[in-house]
């Protein structure tokens, strides 16, 4: 029996959809170089217009979940998460290692969710978020901002505490809070007139984006948007076989 999608849920049916595909790969149900039903056919079993369905396909496209093949259909690609664990820390994904730097707070309040904040992190759009904006400085120069979104109720201590000095890794252990799943997403960011200023860059100019979301359990925790100056700097990615097999955690509330 397929599962539904719920109309009166605060998620958006596209949303919905990209979580049941998700669910049908993750558990084999959908196995690895496999063909998923044709458009008409998701329209039909769950209810959604082609638009829905073509959104959230392309979705799983990008994160990597499906892949296309031109006049076949739509398949089942295999994850790099079955075999390998991404270092997926801010400072690792961001600057090469052995680059010094400094971090300014601009922020560390409690906000209102904005734009698709509230679906995202699939929280109610009336409950507080923490917000938090950071600037990673290199040779006194601003290299990185970062802004990132929490719901409140997941650690309100956050924002008593030191954040400068503190990873919110390490801060998410000391409240016993296990972060199991992280999705990123690397693309190309243009500066609007306040970045652009902080930068010392013209308006409009690119920028590396790095976009995360994090999970504990099924419970997604904490979503960051990361903008770097295309102008300084490298990254580099590191990848480590995980001996870790079904281990689940969850959210301590």
């Amino acid at each position: 029996m397929a599962e539904l999608i719920h109309r009166e849920y605060p998620q958006k049916l596209y949303y919905q959809l990209c979580e049941i595909i998700k669910k049908k790969i993750e558990s084999k149900e959908w196995d690895v170089g496999s063909q998923i039903p044709t458009e008409d056919e998701l329209c039909k079993i769950y209810g959604v217009s082609r638009v829905t369905v073509r959104a959230a396909i392309s979705e799983l496209v990008r994160e990597g979940y499906l892949f296309r093949q031109q006049g076949k259909g739509t398949f089942v690609r295999k994850q790099i998460s079955d075999e390998l664990i991404m270092l997926t820390s801010f400072r690792e994904l961001m600057l090469e290692p052995g680059i010094e730097f400094s971090t300014d707070v601009l922020a560390q309040t409690t906000m209102m969710p904005v734009g698709n904040i509230s679906t995202l992190l699939d929280c109610p759009a009336d409950k507080h978020i923490i917000y938090i904006k950071r600037a990673t400085i290199v040779e006194d120069k601003p290299i990185i901002i970062q802004e990132v979104y929490i719901p409140l109720h997941i650690c309100p201590q956050l924002l008593g505490e030191d954040i400068v000095h503190n990873s919110l890794f390490g801060l998410f252990k000391k409240y016993e809070i296990d972060i199991t799943r992280i999705r990123n997403y690397f693309g190309t960011a243009y500066l609007s007139p306040e970045e652009a200023q902080f930068f010392g860059l013209a308006e409009g100019s690119p920028t590396l984006l790095l976009n995360q979301l994090f999970f504990s359990g099924e419970t997604p925790i904490m979503y960051t948007r990361s903008i770097k100056r295309s102008d300084s700097f490298g990254f580099a990615i590191e990848f480590k076989k995980s001996s870790i097999n079904e281990r689940r955690f969850y959210v301590k509330r």
